[in-house]
């Protein structure tokens, strides 16, 4: 493998069998099968180091470590690499290289198996633009309005509506939450039924690039519509918009909303639990339901501050397990396989405060946070870690995504994959959440029991707002001793971010945040 950069991640938080699961070799002819720039011989379940066809492109760039190569090379990269590394290897269906083009390729370089619940086992397979993914997680940048949107029905009649939005980005001043899209382009957002329609919904509502102008008709929770001229921009993500204090009979309780684990969100968690330390908070919720995840050194950070530090001190916050292949070591920085403690100092990210600072911390025994579809990879880390720790942990929404996997992602001729390469466990041994968390008494597709509250999603008021729905109950939930919830009312759909570029069945549009912004991610 090449020498990575210090800030490549390895991630998670939220993808067919060998014949043979041998390692290198000639395939036992008079030559390589697999030498660089053969592109018509394939020996199966014969692999060579994917370090062989390392930076071999088809069509190299300029200025970088890129060679002269075919598809068939970067395609038999990729097929050593998931070898290597893949933490189901041995369920990928080992293919010939050169009948396929890349990306298509990839896509079938998974596990077709799937969960006690049905769902695939391997949901998280996806790439990015290199560029653009080194924007995105180290500097919280994307193309956008600055909206993330909620798909509360996915099929028509389609109920798309505006989740929140960051501030200071067009989104901010012509769109606000609860908003329902009725109209992209001048298509019908709500019925719209043809594969046309859904490409000019995915194109007006998620935008590739920078300096794209789109119509929305949109109708607010007063049934006022409007039609809204919007302008996509290079979009800095805010991941902590709203820290605020409720006040309570048994003291203030603290409100974090907490949206995406990336580098610059270091130095406003910080923030905001030094902000509550001074309000003296007795509880906290914290508000994680748009959260798909991001680095794990942060929700470590973040678990730390948030909990008890005699519960914390000297343990686990999660350690991973590898394939078979890979039982002691990390595959990807040669060590011994330590767990992740739970960090009482900075961790060192690029524009936050220097490394080895220590970190506040509100001391508490219990913890509120707040769910949906979209809590995901190192958001459900924080979860799993403070209970194995036997933090009292309450959530309040609905079933989280179910990531317990990660990746290190690996770039290749200007793309970035990702691969699930280990799961997480807590310091109780346990990962084994691949249906997600569910509320306890979440009535269908629960995963694994977590107490508290089933509660849907409340448009009709702010985040931050102790009169939204889940913020109202997880107060309600606190006042009652943790023992009464209102009537189940959430739901495990998938909500936020992107539409599926794929047409589901039923021109449905699937709703996952995009797929950058759902890991646990390491750094190395």
């Amino acid at each position: 493998m090449r020498t990575h950069s210090k800030f490549r991640v390895l991630l998670l938080p939220m993808f067919f069998a060998l014949a043979s699961c041998g390692g290198g070799g000639d395939g036992g002819g008079g030559g390589n099968p697999f030498a660089p720039g053969n592109t018509s011989t394939w020996a199966r379940g014969v692999f060579l180091p994917s370090s062989n066809f390392d930076d071999m492109c088809a069509a190299p760039r300029p200025g970088t470590a890129d060679r002269q190569g075919t598809a068939t090379d970067e395609n038999n990269f990729l097929r050593s690499w998931t070898n290597e590394y893949y933490l189901w290897y041995s369920e990928v269906v080992d293919r010939d290289p050169s009948l396929y083009s890349t990306a298509d390729f990839f896509d079938g370089l998974k596990t077709n198996a799937t969960t006690s619940s049905g769902q695939a086992k391997d949901k998280f397979h996806f790439t990015y633009s290199t560029a653009d993914w080194i924007a995105l997680s180290q500097g919280g940048t994307e193309a956008g309005y600055g909206a993330e949107f909620a798909i509360v029905a996915r099929f028509a009649p389609r109920r798309i509506v505006v989740a929140f939005t960051d501030p200071n980005t067009p989104a901010a001043t012509l769109l606000a939450r609860g908003d329902e899209v009725l109209q992209v382009d001048g298509v019908d957002a709500v019925n719209g039924n043809t594969q046309s329609i859904v490409d000019t919904l995915n194109a007006g509502l998620f935008p590739e690039n920078a300096g794209e102008t789109h119509s929305l008709v949109v109708r607010n929770a007063a049934g006022v519509q409007r039609t809204v001229s919007i302008t996509s921009q290079t979009i800095t993500h805010s991941p902590v918009p709203i820290v605020t204090t409720f006040a309570t009979g048994s003291g203030p309780v603290g409100y974090i909303q907490f949206n995406d684990h990336i580098a610059t969100a270091e130095t406003p968690l910080i923030n905001a639990v030094n902000t509550l330390r001074t309000a003296a908070v007795t509880d906290l919720i914290l508000d994680m339901r748009y959260n798909g995840g991001g680095y794990l050194d942060l929700a470590s950070e973040l678990a730390y501050m948030i909990a008890n530090t005699t519960l914390t001190s000297g343990r686990t916050f999660e350690k991973l397990v590898f394939n078979d292949k890979n039982p002691t070591r990390d595959p990807f920085t040669g060590g011994l396989l330590t767990p992740t403690p739970f960090h009482s100092t900075t961790q060192g990210f690029p524009g936050s405060v220097p490394q080895g600072q220590a970190l506040p911390s509100l001391n508490l025994n219990r913890v509120y946070i707040l769910t949906g579809p979209g809590t995901c990879s190192a958001s459900e880390s924080v979860i799993n870690s403070l209970r194995g720790v036997n933090v009292e942990v309450y959530v309040i929404g609905s079933t989280t995504c179910g990531k317990p996997y990660g990746f290190y992602p690996q770039d290749n001729c200007g793309t970035t994959y990702f691969s699930i390469q280990f799961r997480g466990e807590n310091a109780a041994n346990f990962g084994d959440y691949a249906d997600g968390f569910s509320p306890a008494n979440q009535l269908s597709n629960a995963g694994t029991s977590v107490p508290g509250c089933s509660v849907a999603d409340d448009f009709s008021h702010a985040l931050g707002s102790d009169q939204e729905g889940r913020i109202a109950a997880a107060l309600a939930f606190r006042a009652s001793n943790n023992q009464v919830c209102p009537a189940a009312s959430g739901d495990s759909l998938p909500r936020v971010g992107k539409l599926s570029r794929e047409l589901e069945d039923g021109f449905g549009l699937a709703v996952s945040k995009s797929a950058a912004r759902s890991n646990r991610i390491l750094r190395y």
